[in-house]
Protein backbone atom coordinates (compact mmCIF):
# COMPACT_ATOMS: atom_id res chain seq x y z
CA UNK A 1 0.00 0.00 0.00
CA UNK A 2 1.09 3.59 -0.64
CA UNK A 3 1.99 5.42 2.57
CA UNK A 4 3.29 8.86 3.55
CA UNK A 5 5.72 8.36 6.41
CA UNK A 6 7.72 10.97 8.31
CA UNK A 7 11.27 9.89 9.05
CA UNK A 8 15.00 10.43 8.77
CA UNK A 9 17.54 8.47 6.74
CA UNK A 10 20.06 7.06 9.21
CA UNK A 11 22.23 5.19 6.73
CA UNK A 12 22.44 4.25 3.06
CA UNK A 13 24.26 1.76 0.88
CA UNK A 14 24.57 1.36 -2.87
CA UNK A 15 22.51 -1.29 -4.63
CA UNK A 16 23.45 -2.24 -8.14
CA UNK A 17 24.76 0.50 -10.40
CA UNK A 18 22.05 3.13 -9.91
CA UNK A 19 20.05 2.44 -6.75
CA UNK A 20 20.34 2.57 -2.95
CA UNK A 21 18.96 0.75 0.04
CA UNK A 22 18.05 3.19 2.80
CA UNK A 23 17.49 2.59 6.48
CA UNK A 24 14.93 5.11 7.69
CA UNK A 25 13.89 5.73 11.29
CA UNK A 26 10.23 6.69 11.15
CA UNK A 27 7.72 7.89 13.68
CA UNK A 28 5.04 5.46 12.45
CA UNK A 29 6.82 2.19 11.69
CA UNK A 30 10.15 2.52 13.48
CA UNK A 31 13.19 1.31 11.54
CA UNK A 32 12.38 0.30 7.97
CA UNK A 33 14.37 -0.67 4.90
CA UNK A 34 13.56 1.17 1.69
CA UNK A 35 14.70 0.67 -1.90
CA UNK A 36 15.35 3.90 -3.81
CA UNK A 37 15.48 2.73 -7.42
CA UNK A 38 17.59 4.73 -9.83
CA UNK A 39 18.33 7.45 -7.27
CA UNK A 40 22.04 7.58 -8.15
CA UNK A 41 21.44 8.62 -11.76
CA UNK A 42 21.92 12.27 -12.66
CA UNK A 43 18.33 12.72 -13.83
CA UNK A 44 16.64 11.11 -10.83
CA UNK A 45 14.38 13.35 -8.74
CA UNK A 46 15.45 11.26 -5.73
CA UNK A 47 19.17 11.93 -6.16
CA UNK A 48 19.38 14.90 -3.76
CA UNK A 49 16.94 13.56 -1.15
CA UNK A 50 18.21 10.06 -0.44
CA UNK A 51 21.33 10.83 1.57
CA UNK A 52 22.00 10.27 5.24
CA UNK A 53 20.42 12.93 7.46
CA UNK A 54 17.53 13.60 5.08
CA UNK A 55 14.53 14.39 7.27
CA UNK A 56 11.20 14.52 5.52
CA UNK A 57 7.98 12.87 4.43
CA UNK A 58 8.56 9.76 2.37
CA UNK A 59 5.95 8.51 -0.10
CA UNK A 60 6.54 4.80 -0.48
CA UNK A 61 5.00 1.47 -1.28
CA UNK A 62 5.16 0.12 2.25
CA UNK A 63 5.78 -3.58 2.82
CA UNK A 64 5.86 -4.75 6.41
CA UNK A 65 9.05 -6.64 7.30
CA UNK A 66 10.28 -6.30 3.71
CA UNK A 67 11.99 -3.67 1.60
CA UNK A 68 9.57 -0.87 0.80
CA UNK A 69 9.87 1.07 -2.48
CA UNK A 70 10.48 4.82 -2.39
CA UNK A 71 8.45 7.02 -4.71
CA UNK A 72 8.82 10.62 -3.53
CA UNK A 73 10.34 12.74 -0.73
CA UNK A 74 9.25 16.07 0.70
CA UNK A 75 12.09 17.50 2.77
CA UNK A 76 11.04 18.97 6.14
CA UNK A 77 14.45 20.23 7.20
CA UNK A 78 17.64 20.26 5.13
CA UNK A 79 19.85 20.65 8.22
CA UNK A 80 22.04 22.96 6.15
CA UNK A 81 23.88 24.38 9.17
CA UNK A 82 24.81 20.87 10.28
CA UNK A 83 25.99 19.76 6.87
CA UNK A 84 28.42 22.66 6.42
CA UNK A 85 30.06 22.35 9.86
CA UNK A 86 32.38 19.41 10.58
CA UNK A 87 31.76 19.54 14.35
CA UNK A 88 27.98 19.70 14.01
CA UNK A 89 27.87 16.88 11.48
CA UNK A 90 30.11 14.76 13.73
CA UNK A 91 27.67 15.15 16.63
CA UNK A 92 24.73 14.51 14.32
CA UNK A 93 26.34 11.30 13.01
CA UNK A 94 26.96 10.12 16.55
CA UNK A 95 23.36 10.82 17.58
CA UNK A 96 22.04 8.94 14.56
CA UNK A 97 24.24 5.93 15.32
CA UNK A 98 23.34 6.00 19.02
CA UNK A 99 19.62 6.38 18.30
CA UNK A 100 19.66 3.36 16.03
CA UNK A 101 21.39 1.23 18.66
CA UNK A 102 19.03 2.33 21.43
CA UNK A 103 15.96 1.86 19.23
CA UNK A 104 16.98 -1.70 18.39
CA UNK A 105 16.99 -2.48 22.10
CA UNK A 106 13.81 -0.58 22.93
CA UNK A 107 11.64 0.42 19.93
CA UNK A 108 9.99 3.47 21.50
CA UNK A 109 8.58 6.41 19.52
CA UNK A 110 10.11 8.89 21.98
CA UNK A 111 13.58 7.93 20.72
CA UNK A 112 12.61 9.17 17.28
CA UNK A 113 11.23 12.40 18.74
CA UNK A 114 14.37 13.03 20.79
CA UNK A 115 16.63 12.50 17.77
CA UNK A 116 14.67 14.88 15.53
CA UNK A 117 14.34 17.56 18.21
CA UNK A 118 18.04 17.29 19.02
CA UNK A 119 19.11 17.63 15.39
CA UNK A 120 16.86 20.65 14.94
CA UNK A 121 18.46 22.36 17.96
CA UNK A 122 21.98 21.59 16.72
CA UNK A 123 21.03 22.96 13.31
CA UNK A 124 19.72 26.07 15.06
CA UNK A 125 23.20 26.61 16.53
CA UNK A 126 22.63 25.38 20.08
CA UNK A 127 25.75 23.85 21.63
CA UNK A 128 25.98 20.35 20.06
CA UNK A 129 27.76 18.88 23.10
CA UNK A 130 25.02 19.97 25.50
CA UNK A 131 22.23 18.73 23.21
CA UNK A 132 24.05 15.44 22.70
CA UNK A 133 24.59 14.93 26.43
CA UNK A 134 20.91 15.63 27.16
CA UNK A 135 19.88 12.96 24.67
CA UNK A 136 22.51 10.51 25.91
CA UNK A 137 21.18 10.86 29.44
CA UNK A 138 17.55 10.43 28.39
CA UNK A 139 18.41 7.34 26.33
CA UNK A 140 19.76 5.60 29.43
CA UNK A 141 16.15 5.36 30.60
CA UNK A 142 15.25 3.34 27.49
CA UNK A 143 18.26 1.09 28.09
CA UNK A 144 17.07 0.45 31.65
CA UNK A 145 20.20 1.84 33.32
CA UNK A 146 19.31 5.42 34.26
CA UNK A 147 21.70 6.77 36.91
CA UNK A 148 20.38 7.75 40.35
CA UNK A 149 19.78 11.51 40.25
CA UNK A 150 17.22 12.01 43.01
CA UNK A 151 19.50 11.09 45.90
CA UNK A 152 22.76 9.37 46.76
CA UNK A 153 23.30 6.16 44.79
CA UNK A 154 25.03 4.72 47.85
CA UNK A 155 22.63 5.45 50.72
CA UNK A 156 19.67 7.31 49.22
CA UNK A 157 20.31 10.54 51.11
CA UNK A 158 19.17 13.74 49.40
CA UNK A 159 21.52 16.00 51.33
CA UNK A 160 25.22 16.78 50.98
CA UNK A 161 25.46 15.49 47.39
CA UNK A 162 29.03 16.30 46.36
CA UNK A 163 29.84 14.35 43.21
CA UNK A 164 28.84 11.96 40.44
CA UNK A 165 30.16 8.41 40.18
CA UNK A 166 29.81 6.30 37.05
CA UNK A 167 30.98 3.25 39.01
CA UNK A 168 28.44 3.58 41.83
CA UNK A 169 25.74 4.75 39.43
CA UNK A 170 24.85 8.37 40.04
CA UNK A 171 24.99 11.00 42.77
CA UNK A 172 27.19 10.44 45.80
CA UNK A 173 26.91 12.19 49.16
CA UNK A 174 29.86 13.23 51.31
CA UNK A 175 29.45 10.17 53.55
CA UNK A 176 29.48 7.62 50.70
CA UNK A 177 32.22 9.26 48.69
CA UNK A 178 35.52 7.39 48.94
CA UNK A 179 38.08 8.90 46.58
CA UNK A 180 35.90 10.21 43.76
CA UNK A 181 36.75 13.81 42.76
CA UNK A 182 34.30 16.41 44.03
CA UNK A 183 32.56 18.19 41.13
CA UNK A 184 31.13 21.67 40.67
CA UNK A 185 27.79 22.17 42.45
CA UNK A 186 26.42 23.57 39.18
CA UNK A 187 27.19 20.24 37.49
CA UNK A 188 25.18 18.38 40.14
CA UNK A 189 22.15 20.57 39.47
CA UNK A 190 22.56 20.67 35.70
CA UNK A 191 22.68 16.95 35.02
CA UNK A 192 19.31 16.48 36.73
CA UNK A 193 17.94 19.35 34.66
CA UNK A 194 19.29 17.61 31.54
CA UNK A 195 17.10 14.61 32.27
CA UNK A 196 13.87 16.56 32.78
CA UNK A 197 14.21 19.29 30.15
CA UNK A 198 12.02 19.17 27.04
CA UNK A 199 14.50 19.67 24.19
CA UNK A 200 11.87 21.05 21.83
CA UNK A 201 11.11 23.89 24.25
CA UNK A 202 14.70 25.02 24.88
CA UNK A 203 15.10 28.68 23.92
CA UNK A 204 18.37 29.48 25.67
CA UNK A 205 21.16 27.22 26.84
CA UNK A 206 24.22 28.38 28.76
CA UNK A 207 26.51 25.95 30.58
CA UNK A 208 30.02 26.71 31.80
CA UNK A 209 32.95 24.77 30.37
CA UNK A 210 33.70 22.99 33.65
CA UNK A 211 30.19 21.54 33.92
CA UNK A 212 30.12 20.57 30.24
CA UNK A 213 33.36 18.65 30.64
CA UNK A 214 32.27 16.94 33.87
CA UNK A 215 28.89 15.87 32.52
CA UNK A 216 30.33 14.59 29.24
CA UNK A 217 33.04 12.62 31.04
CA UNK A 218 30.50 11.11 33.45
CA UNK A 219 28.25 10.02 30.58
CA UNK A 220 31.14 8.54 28.58
CA UNK A 221 32.23 6.52 31.62
CA UNK A 222 28.65 5.55 32.47
CA UNK A 223 27.96 4.24 28.98
CA UNK A 224 31.17 2.19 29.20
CA UNK A 225 30.15 0.74 32.57
CA UNK A 226 26.46 -0.02 32.00
CA UNK A 227 25.35 -0.14 28.36
CA UNK A 228 27.71 -2.39 26.43
CA UNK A 229 27.54 0.10 23.56
CA UNK A 230 30.80 1.07 21.91
CA UNK A 231 30.45 3.77 19.27
CA UNK A 232 33.53 4.93 17.42
CA UNK A 233 31.67 8.06 16.38
CA UNK A 234 31.70 9.32 19.98
CA UNK A 235 35.46 8.93 20.18
CA UNK A 236 35.75 10.93 16.96
CA UNK A 237 33.41 13.61 18.34
CA UNK A 238 35.49 13.95 21.51
CA UNK A 239 38.71 14.16 19.52
CA UNK A 240 37.51 16.71 16.98
CA UNK A 241 35.96 18.90 19.69
CA UNK A 242 39.41 19.48 21.17
CA UNK A 243 40.50 21.52 18.17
Amino acid sequence: MVEEVEGIIINERPYGETSKILNILTGKYGLIGVMAKGCRTMKSSLRSVTGKLTYGKFILYYKKDKLSLLSEVTVLNNFNNIKKDIIKISYASFLIELSEQVYRQNPNYTIYQLLINGLIKINDNFDPLIITNIIELKYLDFLGVLPVLDGCAGCGSQINIVTLSSKVGGYLCSRCRVNEPIIDIKTIKLIRMYYYVDISKIEKLTVNDVSKKEINQFLDNYYDCYTGLYLKSKLFVNDISKF
